[in-house]
């Protein structure tokens, strides 16, 4: 069956068809003053005419034209030969012009005086067209056929209670967030408990906290808890190409949120609509549309009162680009702030992600949430699928902690590269480079102990990986804990100078993350005898858990204060390399065993490895009994 054409290109083809030939036609068309003309008709050179009321258009011939018009205007519209050409000429008072056209046999028709209605049909109809081109292909977008009309209109999701499908049940591993908004779910229940002792619950509440820690999934909670309606619109949504049209949206809104009261306002991705203003003529000054669009909804918070129980909750990852005036008291006057879960809380979530997925005996929610510190609720919702996933793939019955292992697997290190095969040198690099990374971090007192070693390509660039599992969840960490994570991460570096007497690029990410590590304790910790107490560099925002990588802002100091620094780095690093080298040179041989043992099975797990370290502990134990 052929391609259906839409309807718009049938009108839209025509249309420029038409165009070009209109100005095609029009390019050789000769435009002659008045006085030309007449002499033309005297010379019998015009073979017919139309005249209107203020023009006079027709046809010519082209044979001796040129005694009459210069040639070089007859060759710019490619007028000559036998050829006719066709001309036009503005009329003039002219009362013997019928009398001439008759004497010279010319052959003329009269134009008639164009209408008020055929003017304004000439003008309307291409503006109808351009309109119905312009609503369908709004409508084909998904933007509705009457956008123009509604284009100042809120575009929130509006859900009833029993459409949002969450409450607190479904939320885990956050209890302190839930307390705070229970305050909120209790005003919209029972709002005259607080009115009758003067209480004016608070306008908006900003849930601040890193993807993924469920801040979308608390607001549809307290909605879904206190049963009212739920206005759910992103903040980039207000904002469009069109000046004006986000304020229209905005006063849209709370129009029909205050028509529904009580009801909820959330609005995801803030930062989106509320970020810092600019200073006038460097950002905009207060004339652009994401301005305006913000200065409509700080009116429009003064403006409502909440004792008619519309209450705005809001979502962000990045507080730090708020405007303080959105901040401030009377507006968003509670903060509440989701960090990443705890052990405990990751068992939780882990348990209201599985609730409907068929797991075996096998597996302990426990023993997961103790391998996946750092993970956020949507990270562990996306684990328990991937392992769903996974058993269905394999075509079992249930989803056992094998499934759960290789999705951990998945998410942390990457997917398996089953077709990336490498030489028997590179094998070997990875081998020794790993074995290097899990026997610093077995003999370092404040290391995290070691789950698995793997030299099983994964990801883009991973060709193998340590994983190790932290006992507990941490907050601080003292300076003998940093020093001994420096010295498990140059643990591969090393072995692979002892090995092969000669280094590699893949410690590359390790040198990079020690590198980090080593600044992060000198410019910020203050954990330098030398450089002293200071803090040289601003630290990351409070509500990211794990710092992003790389230097942070530097701060105001000398040029030989930065050199102190740098030394100071170098310092660290080196005496970490002389530590690790002590620590893999004196277990030479238990590091060669674990690299050839990961060669033959490419993944040892942490049973495997604490059996290898207790046999080569009995053998030393028994060499020292040997000796005289």
């Amino acid at each position: 069956m052929p391609p259906r054409i839409p309807l718009w290109m049938w009108l839209v083809i025509p249309a420029v068809f038409l165009l070009f030939q209109t100005l095609a036609g029009s390019v050789n068309v000769l435009a002659l003053p008045y006085s030309d003309f007449k002499k033309l008709v005297h010379a019998g050179k015009v073979i017919e005419a139309t005249v209107g009321e203020q023009t006079i258009s027709g046809t010519l011939t082209a044979s001796g034209l040129g005694q009459v018009i210069p040639k070089d205007r007859l060759d710019s519209i490619k007028c000559a030969g036998d050829k006719p050409c066709r001309f036009s000429t503005v009329r003039v008072a002219d009362p013997n012009l019928v009398e001439e056209l008759e004497d010279a046999g010319v052959r003329y028709v009269g134009q008639p005086a164009s209408t008020w209605v055929s003017t304004l049909l000439s003008w309307l109809l291409p503006f109808a067209v351009l309109l119905w081109m312009m609503s369908a292909m709004a409508q084909r977008s998904g933007m509705g056929s009457g956008f123009l009309l509604d284009i100042g209109k809120s575009r929130a999701r509006v859900y009833v209670a029993s459409k949002t499908g969450v409450t607190f049940k479904d939320v885990a591993g956050i209890d302190e967030a839930k307390e705070e908004l229970m305050e909120v779910v209790a005003f919209l229940k029972d709002p005259e408990r607080y009115r009758r002792l003067g209480g004016r619950i608070p306008k908006g509440v900003l849930i601040v906290g890193a993807p993924g820690t469920g801040k979308t999934l608390l607001a549809k909670a307290v909605a879904g808890e206190a049963g009212v309606p739920f206005f759910s619109i992103s903040g980039s949504e207000f904002v469009e190409m069109f000046v004006g049209v986000g304020a229209a949206r905005v006063r849209d809104l709370f129009v029909q949120a205050q028509d529904k009261a009580p009801c909820i306002i959330f609005i995801d991705e803030l930062d989106a609509l509320g970020r810092a203003r600019g200073v006038a003529g460097i950002a905009g000054g207060g004339y652009s549309e994401h301005e305006q669009t913000l200065n409509q909804l700080l009116v429009e918070m003064d403006g409502f009162d909440t004792n008619k129980g519309v209450i705005i909750l809001a979502a962000t990852n990045r507080p730090e680009i708020l405007d303080p005036a959105l901040l401030r008291p009377g507006r968003f006057d509670r903060h509440v702030a989701l960090d990443r879960p705890d052990l405990k809380g990751r068992e939780k979530i882990l348990a209201v992600h599985a609730r409907d997925v068929k797991l075996a005996r096998t597996v302990d929610l426990a023993a997961i949430a103790a391998r996946t510190a750092g993970f956020a609720g949507a990270d562990l919702a996306n684990l328990i699928n991937e392992a769903a996933l996974l058993a269905g793939r394999l075509g079992k019955d249930q989803v056992d902690m094998g499934d759960v292992d290789e999705a951990i697997d998945r998410i942390v290190a990457g997917l398996k590269k089953t077709t990336r095969v490498m030489n028997k040198l590179e094998k070997e690099t990875v081998a020794w480079h790993e074995a290097g990374h899990a026997l610093v971090a077995e003999f370092r007192r404040h290391a995290d102990r070691v789950a698995k070693i793997s030299i099983i390509p994964r990801g883009i660039a991973a060709l193998g990986y340590t994983q190790q599992q932290p006992t507990e969840d941490r907050y601080l960490l003292k300076k003998a804990e940093l020093l001994d994570r420096l010295d498990v991460l140059l643990g591969g570096r090393v072995a692979e100078e002892i090995a092969f007497g000669d280094v590699s690029t893949g410690a590359t990410n390790d040198l990079q993350q020690a590198s980090d590590l080593a600044r992060h304790m000198v410019t910020q910790y203050g954990m330098s005898e030398r450089i002293g107490l200071g803090t040289f560099e601003a630290p990351p925002p409070a509500y990211l858990a794990y710092p992003p990588a790389g230097p942070g802002q530097r701060g105001a100091y000398s040029e030989s204060t930065a050199r102190a620094i740098d030394a100071e780095i170098a310092a660290l690093l080196n005496q970490a390399h002389l530590r690790v080298r002590e620590t893999l040179s004196a277990r030479h041989e238990l590091l060669d065993a674990l690299a050839r043992m990961l060669l033959a099975q490419e993944t040892v797990e942490r049973g495997a490895l604490d059996a290898l370290i207790a046999r080569h502990q009995a053998q030393v134990h028994l060499m020292k009994g040997a000796a005289p």
